[in-house]
């Protein structure tokens, strides 16, 4: 298919800029897959639309403050860096101190070159510089890298939500751009369709009889990468980590005895799980890995019967996901029905339950 076959007009005053003042505020737009039929509801309207021995998956990774905002130590020149993931080292307790980063500056990285942070509280040293902005680099600092940057690094939040560095509003990105569940740190992008969830609804839906369990994906920049080829199967995903657990396994395997569905939240988990069955002929089986699975249209769903989820952009490879689920002209319908409705879009917009 051609990437221009997922494109539809978006307003921009709908591309959420702040989270909703509440996380249980968000709106929902049901979508049937069989009828193509919505309907407008509120995600605390949720556990109306599942059932007792249904599975809902969630993606527990979490967001760290990965975005750091310094200058050159020679020049004085603006650099800024986004931590990626961590490099094994050749010391011993070095581990977590080199970092695949994304380097962003007027100036050509290059090996040697050293960026200061915090005023000096912590320096980063270019080791290695790769393609696409990409750099290996070796931190210094006096405390724990986790520590330096929960005192020097902010959350970064993606392109379309417009935030300087000294923006009020990215304090309350700490917190709020964070599912309430989430606990393995590594993610420089939240696993958004979670973020509508609050201890009470989580706690309603288990009342039901609904269960729950957990994956791993720590979301990369790519997910915002925009698909700059025409023809969609050309499109080449970046590889991002995740992690099955085996609790999560026995669950999913429990599920399917009682004939129960398994809802994913948010595309990340949708991932996760067809990248496993992919692997293992259907199956669920517990394991961790890294996936560049692109699932588009056409595309054979062996893990998954319902999603909760975001708003997508444009032409992008996430709204190529859904409408492999769903049908792209029922899902471009009702992405011109929550345009109508003045729904609000993407990270910190309203959410899109496909069943």
């Amino acid at each position: 298919m051609r990437t221009s076959d997922f494109d539809y007009p978006l307003p921009p005053e709908l591309i959420a800029q702040e989270p909703p003042a509440d996380r249980a505020d968000a709106r929902m737009l049901v979508l049937r897959r069989d009828t193509g039929v919505c309907a407008h509801r509120g995600i605390g309207d949720l556990p109306a639309f599942l059932r007792a021995g249904d599975l809902l998956i969630l993606n527990n990774t979490r967001v760290f403050p990965a975005r750091l905002l310094g200058i050159w130590a020679d020049t004085g020149g603006a650099v800024e860096l986004l931590l990626l993931e961590p490099l094994l080292a050749a010391g011993a307790g070095d581990t977590h101190e080199r970092w695949t980063c994304l380097c962003g500056s007027g100036r050509r990285a290059r090996v040697g070159q050293r960026a200061v942070f915090g005023g000096g509280a912590l320096v980063a040293e270019i080791m290695g510089v790769g393609d696409t902005g990409r750099v290996d680099v070796r931190f210094l600092s006096d405390q724990p890298l986790a520590a330096a940057l929960e005192v020097h690094g902010l959350t970064p939040v993606p392109p379309y939500i417009h935030r300087s560095g000294d923006d009020p509003r990215a304090r309350l990105d700490r917190e709020r751009y964070q599912t309430v569940y989430a606990s393995e740190r590594g993610a420089v992008a939240a696993p958004t369709a979670g973020l509508h969830f609050t201890p009470a609804l989580l706690a309603a839906l288990r009342d039901q009889g609904v269960a729950q369990a957990y994956v791993t994906l720590h979301v990369g920049p790519g997910t915002f990468r925009p698909v700059q080829v025409e023809e969609l199967a050309d499109h080449r995903m970046d590889e991002e980590r995740y992690t099955v657990p085996e609790d999560t396994a026995a669950a999913i395997a429990a599920c399917r005895a009682r004939h129960g569905r398994v809802i994913a939240v948010g595309s990340t988990t949708v991932r996760t799980l067809e990248t496993v069955a992919a692997l293992n002929d259907g199956r669920i089986l517990a394991g961790r890995g890294r996936t560049g699975l692109f699932i588009q249209p056409p595309y054979c769903f062996r893990a998954v019967e319902g999603v909760l989820t975001n708003f997508h952009l444009p032409r992008s490879t996430l709204l190529a996901m859904m409408a492999a689920f769903a049908g792209r002209e029922r899902v471009l319908a009702a992405y011109r029905e929550a345009v109508a409705q003045r729904y609000r879009f993407f990270s910190y917009g309203d959410c899109m339950l496909i069943v």
